[in-house]
């Protein structure tokens, strides 16, 4: 391994993330949308957003789990040179994500009872319900959208699907003002307006990803001739064992962000919404490593389908340096700009308790965006080798062992808040960046891969 070869494997890998990073920009600017409406609109109904989109966000980890390995095994076939697998994995992965959608508004549905259960702020349980159930169903369409655009990028074709992605969010923005605010002689919605939008974005998304599939015959031979044929079981199992541990993986990492928006809902909702504010911003940032990783698993994967045990590393090296460099100014912006960027969102009563303690979250999201960008990156590429259950148990040990207990004491027995437990989050990111990139070096070592 070379510097030159790292260059070169450099170029190679921002051609194919650019398109992704702004595809899942794209995708998180529906929430962040979301987020900048609602809080101005409210603040109750920015911390009730902030609640239904935690809990809704566990099951949507299978769905980006089981998406992920469409990516893997279409990438593995196309460097394989095998149509007919890469057909079967976007087949069958729409089959997954579509019945986990279903899922999701079944949980929503048997959750309504209980909502009271999670000890949040009464306001903001009282006004939850409808927007809860919406944004479930919403999961639908957004599930099966994941699929078919994991199955364009690692076909090497992302850009289609960012336009559809990017309309989709344009979609959802004016839809929000109209809906949420009462424009156009439309009623004042409110909470229950921007998931109603959202609901409506996308499944345009959808229906607009299967026309382009259906159209372009770039990809023709590589997408389903018979969408809806009898699943092959035995293909639908290997895509499972693959998507399952990745689900997993997710899982552990959004479970422990799960459980630390409860403790800190049980604050009161300002510090609620300050959290809401901070984690949208940081997911928003996040957007980029989360691409730079799709587009090692894509490469890893290539590789991987094609026995090219040699590029491998370069590839990975490549991946770090270029999440590091990104998060030097991302971090830096953070730490700079906090109390500017948290200003954005907040209007209303109790709007500097909110921006201050907002402001001192993204301080604090300065310090783990390194981490989290290095963890996600090596995650990516052990995708591509098809090594995921080793990763989802590290994952599952340090954020539910380390830094969920963590977070909860430094919390509350030490008195440090909502900083605190977002502190242990940043513990468990560090383990995570530490033990999965000591993996993904020794396995890419030359020959050692697979």
């Amino acid at each position: 391994m070379t510097l030159p070869q790292i260059l070169s494997e450099s170029r190679t890998t921002i051609r194919l993330a650019i398109p992704l990073i702004i595809g899942q920009l794209g995708q998180m600017l529906i929430g962040l949308s979301d987020t900048l409406m609602l809080g101005r609109y409210g603040i109750t109904e920015l911390a009730a957003s902030s609640f239904s989109n935690t809990i809704i966000y566990l099951p949507m980890m299978l769905g980006i789990g089981m998406s992920m390995a469409v990516s893997i095994r279409v990438s593995q076939a196309r460097g394989a040179d095998d149509p007919a697998a890469a057909r079967a994995a976007l087949r069958h992965g729409i089959y997954i994500t579509g019945v986990l959608g279903l899922f999701t508004v079944a949980l929503a549905l048997a959750l309504l009872p209980f909502l009271h259960l999670f000890k949040q702020d009464p306001e903001v349980v009282a006004i939850a319900p409808t927007f809860f159930v919406l944004i479930a169903i919403s999961m639908i369409p957004a599930m099966i959208s994941m699929a078919v655009k994991n199955h364009a990028d690692a076909m090497n074709r992302p850009w289609p699907v960012f336009w559809i992605s990017l309309g989709g969010v344009l979609f959802d923005i004016f839809l929000n003002w109209v809906m949420i605010f009462g424009k156009l002689g439309m009623p004042e919605l409110g909470l229950e307006g921007a998931a109603i939008s959202t609901v409506i974005a996308r499944a345009v998304v959808l229906a607009a990803m299967i026309w382009w599939c259906l159209r372009d015959p770039g990809i023709r031979e590589w997408v389903p001739q018979r969408w809806f044929r009898a699943p092959d079981w035995v293909a639908m199992r290997s895509l499972l064992r693959t998507g399952f541990p990745a689900s997993m993986h997710l899982l552990a990492e959004v479970s422990a962000f799960v459980m630390a928006t409860f403790i800190i809902g049980n604050m009161g909702k300002a510090a609620l919404a300050s959290h809401q504010v901070a984690i949208t911003c940081a997911g928003t940032i996040f957007m980029v490593p989360l691409g730079l990783s799709m587009a090692l698993t894509v490469r890893m994967g290539e590789a991987f389908g094609a026995k090219n045990h040699g590029a491998m590393r370069a590839i990975v090296t490549s991946g770090w340096g270029m999440g590091i460099a990104f998060t030097v100014i991302s971090a830096t912006s953070f730490v700079l700009f906090n109390r500017e960027l948290a200003s954005a969102f907040i209007e209303g009563d109790r709007a500097a308790e909110v921006l201050e303690a907002a402001a001192a979250l993204l301080i604090v999201a300065a310090a783990f965006q390194f981490c989290d960008a290095l963890q996600i990156i090596s995650a990516g590429a052990l995708r591509g080798l098809d090594d995921v259950h080793t990763p989802a148990w590290i994952a599952f040990w340090a954020y539910w062992v380390i830094s969920i207990p963590l977070g909860w004491c430094l919390a509350h027995p030490l008195k440090f808040g909502v900083t605190g437990m977002w502190w242990g989050i940043t513990a468990g990111l560090t383990i995570t960046a530490v033990l999965l990139g000591h993996r993904v070096w020794r396995k890419t070592a030359a020959g050692v891969a697979g």
